[in-house]
């Protein structure tokens, strides 16, 4: 009996052995899991709607396992599962995603499966995600390379495989500028032996040291090389298996490709699984729903309900009914019901333990917000829904064969018919230049286009003579116009239409609609015609399609990158000094050593009382805004010592660290200005340029108050309020000549040399420091140009700001051109962004060129 029961226990040892060993062997397996389980966590913290279940992963993981590819090689079925299921989890995840978060989520799986593989470099990883953090030396090729690009390279050189990157820009300066230049930078050799040393990675520091804009081709080559093409690719939808039942070809079209990516979602739910649309801006997923639902045989099942104030009952009523019956219920807009999203959250957790109809399914949408429900999120299934891409082929779908041809004067309706749809794929393409497209982002939509197209044929029928005017209005007036805020916006939208809606549209044979070739109004003909030739046209838009410079793309992509860099940097580790390596500094040593840099650097506080007993027999505007400056600047200071003085005590805990600190600190290590320092002025710049363009501020009204007589030039960016310096000039011209200041505007004029300024205007101020984005500055004729390649922004010469009573007209050939605080046009945090309208000369090209362009000034940089 012992001999048998040794027995058993000895192969009881050996099968636990054997299975300790198996499960061992598949470790790698389990890691890489892990890791993808953890991304999908971290999505959370760039969108709250962004929630995955631990549950739902698990269930993911188990069907890899299934359909994996099988192997008897154990390291074969290994890889084979890790990489079935990376692409499972991609896959899974995307359909919930963004386009724009896309290529991010990519990019952190593919940096977490290198670094937990010990393929990734950790200290050029953060490089990549921060930059250069403080300026080290002068730049020996400033007349090309700005002063941040500067600041990176001087940062990479300290890294062990870039020592000597400094010097080789000393060496080879003609080369790095050609590079620099070349409109393809990452496909160019590096110079001198860089181009041998460089791996992929270290490639990818250069080019994001130096030409930001390319970043996002990178890290799409960076994901193509270590995870394969898929993972950049948007999963392939089977259409032809899902639009084989459609009854209605001509209607589907408009949303056959959302109508596929639901019917794949749909077969993956259950009764017990909501599916939630995650809305964005002009956006309504309602009709490709109710078509979905027709195609399906649920159309006579099917019931919607918009959420707001009452319906919560009826909601509730909804579900249960569609429960017992099996219909599919739409409850749309959950985010203007969040009160009621508590029950509704009950109601979901009752559908996973009771018994449904196998019919039934619930369907929500919301806009993205931080108090949905984080259970619902996680139970159900997510699609994002986005506004559409530039598809004039589209839009010509949407308009039936009885539309196309029931208007009384065919002719002059399609060829009005062709200009709306340009004008209508312009206004919503112009978005993706960011603030050189629209200061603000508006939600248009189809709807805009479908009410504007019964407008347009309904005033053809009614009217003998086309009422323009009344057309231009009711479509970019109220129509596409209700949705514009801002006056700037406004004028822009009122260029386009004049461009698309006037009489030479309808007289003049093949129109041209945009200055390049292939864009005109085509030989008329069935709707068919219009939709072949549209398909003709080239795939990629060129920015000159709508009226902007190459530049634009180029500034684009900057904004883009930089936004990648700053969500990425978000969803870093925090390691303390505990978890620090033995090779690099903790992060409270280099929280400790920026600022202890910028305590050093900050000037001292302006002497407020000896400025204002110096000044107080003479009160003028000007002084008093000079104190008001002084004021501003000397609270921030004090806010500035006194944050980093607790810091410091913060980390070697003498207090205790408070959110407010903690917060500081992270924005510190990040080499980010902390918001408590950013309540006197908004600013784009990192961390070192604020500090710079701190102590330039400071000087200025330090020199001011010490002589207690105001510059020759003032630099307007430097006030806290320019718009109450400019409101203090016109008082004091209103006071030297006894008028009132409400009669007074201004006269503009750019000087021809700086150096000629000796002295101040007789009436007025000279103003320096303004920036001209979206176009150049020809300093001979005085007047706008189109903007070399790669400038993105222009230095403008001093101007004139001369207060001027009963102004006249201005000139056609002026370009009433919008002056902003930062790059933020459309402003923040309460404030707006706008300060002055500047007239300029518009040069060679008319005014609505310069429009189009999104030609600005700018007071400050965001670099």
């Amino acid at each position: 009996m012992r001999m048998l029961i040794a027995g058993k226990a000895d192969k009881a040892i050996d099968t636990a052995l054997c299975v300790f060993v198996c499960v061992q062997a598949y470790r790698p397996c389990a890691q890489r899991a892990s890791i993808l389980f953890f991304v999908l966590n971290d999505l959370g913290y760039i969108d709250p709607m962004y929630q995955f279940s631990l549950d739902a992963y698990i269930n993911l993981f188990t069907l890899s396992i299934e359909s994996s590819p099988r192997s008897h090689k154990l390291e074969e079925r290994i890889n084979n599962l890790n990489r079935y299921h990376t692409y499972a989890v991609y896959r899974y995840t995307c359909r919930g995603l963004f386009e724009c978060h896309k290529l991010l989520f990519s990019f952190h799986m593919c940096a977490k499966i290198l670094e937990a593989s010990r393929k990734l470099n950790v200290d050029e990883y953060g490089f990549f995600l921060r930059g250069g953090l403080e300026k080290q030396m002068d730049n020996p090729c400033s007349s090309w390379l700005s002063d941040s690009n500067w600041d990176n390279i001087t940062e990479l050189d300290k890294l062990t495989n870039f020592h000597g990157l400094m010097a080789s820009f000393e060496q080879y300066p003609r080369d790095w500028h050609l590079w620099y230049t070349n409109p393809e930078p990452e496909k160019a050799p590096l110079p001198g032996e860089w181009q041998k040393k460089c791996n992929e990675l270290q490639r990818m520091l250069i080019v994001r040291s130096l030409r930001q804009d390319r970043v996002s081709l990178c890290v799409t080559t960076f994901i193509i090389n270590n995870l394969g093409s898929q993972f950049v690719e948007p999963p392939i939808l089977d259409m032809k298996a899902k639009m084989g039942t459609v009854k209605n070809p001509l209607t589907s079209v408009c949303v056959c490709v959302f109508m596929c990516y639901v019917c794949q979602v749909l077969a993956d739910s259950t009764t017990r699984t909501p599916l939630i649309f995650v809305l964005s801006p002009g956006v309504d997923p309602t009709a490709a729903l109710v078509q979905l639902a027709e195609t399906s045989g649920m159309g006579q099942r099917f019931f919607a309900l918009s959420l707001g104030q009452g319906q919560a009952p009826i909601a509730t009523r909804l579900i249960k009914e569609g429960v017992a019956n099996g219909h599919w219920v739409f409850l749309a807009n959950c985010h203007l019901s969040l009160s009621w999203m508590c029950e509704l959250d009950k109601l979901v957790d009752e559908l996973q333990v009771q018994e449904c109809h196998p019919d039934f399914r619930l369907w929500l949408s919301s806009s993205p917000h931080p108090e949905f429900p984080i259970a619902i999120l996680q139970t159900g299934i997510k699609i994002t829904t986005e506004p559409p891409r530039w598809n004039m082929k589209r839009l010509y779908q949407r308009v039936s064969e009885s539309q196309f041809s029931r208007c009384s004067r065919p002719l002059l309706y399609r060829k009005l018919l062709f200009t709306l749809c340009f004008f209508h794929s312009v206004i919503l393409e112009r978005r993706k230049f960011l603030q050189l497209g629209w200061n603000i982002v508006y939600s248009f939509n189809d709807s805009d286009f479908e009410v504007s197209e019964n407008l347009l044929s309904l005033y053809l029928d009614e009217y003998e003579e086309i009422p323009w005017d009344a057309l231009k209005f009711l479509i970019a007036g109220i129509n596409y116009g209700g949705h514009v805020t801002d006056d700037w916006d406004r004028r822009l939208l009122t260029t386009y239409i004049n461009q698309y809606f006037c009489p030479a549209v309808i007289d003049t044979p093949f129109f041209k609609v945009s200055s390049l070739v292939h864009y005109y109004v085509p030989r008329d003909g069935p709707q068919s015609s219009y939709v072949d030739y549209i398909g003709q046209l080239p795939a990629m838009e060129h920015p000159e399609l709508f009226g902007q410079h190459p530049n634009a793309d180029i500034a684009s992509q900057i904004t883009e990158a930089r936004t990648l860099f700053h969500t990425l940097l978000s969803l870093q580790p925090q390691v303390t000094s505990t978890d620090a390596t033995s090779t690099g500094a903790s992060r409270e040593d280099k929280v400790l050593e920026l600022s202890a840099d910028v305590l050093q650097k900050i000037p001292a506080e302006i002497d407020y009382e000896g400025t204002r007993k110096l000044l107080k027999d003479d009160l003028s505007p000007l002084n008093v805004v000079l104190l008001q400056e002084i004021q501003r600047y000397n609270a921030l200071l004090h806010t500035i010592r006194l944050s980093l003085l607790e810091l410091e005590k913060g980390i070697k805990g003498l207090v205790v660290m408070s959110s407010s600190l903690e917060e500081t600190f992270h924005y510190i290590h990040d080499a980010r200005v902390p918001p408590l320092w950013e309540k006197a002025y908004p600013s784009l710049k990192p961390l070192a340029s604020w500090t710079r363009d701190l102590c330039q501020r400071v000087d200025q009204f330090a020199r001011w108050a010490e002589t207690a007589h105001p510059p020759v030039l003032f630099w307007l960016s430097g006030f806290t309020f320019p718009t109450g310096f400019l409101t203090a000039v016109l008082q004091s011209s209103a006071r030297q000549n006894n008028v009132s200041v409400d009669t007074l505007s201004w006269e503009f004029t750019v000087t021809l040399d700086d150096k000629n300024l000796l002295s101040p205007p007789k009436d007025g101020v000279f103003i320096q420091g303004l920036y001209l984005e979206g176009a150049g500055w020809d300093k001979k004729a005085s007047c706008l140009v189109e903007a070399d390649p790669m400038q993105l922004v222009c230095p403008m010469p001093s101007i004139h700001f001369k207060p001027v009573e009963s102004r006249k007209r201005v000139a056609k050939n002026m370009y009433s051109c919008p002056c902003y605080y930062y790059p933020v046009r459309s402003g923040g945090s309460g404030r707006p962004s706008f300060v002055v309208a500047v007239d300029l000369k518009s040069g060679a090209a008319p005014y609505d060129h310069w429009i189009k362009r999104g030609t600005a000034l700018l007071m400050s940089l965001d670099n």
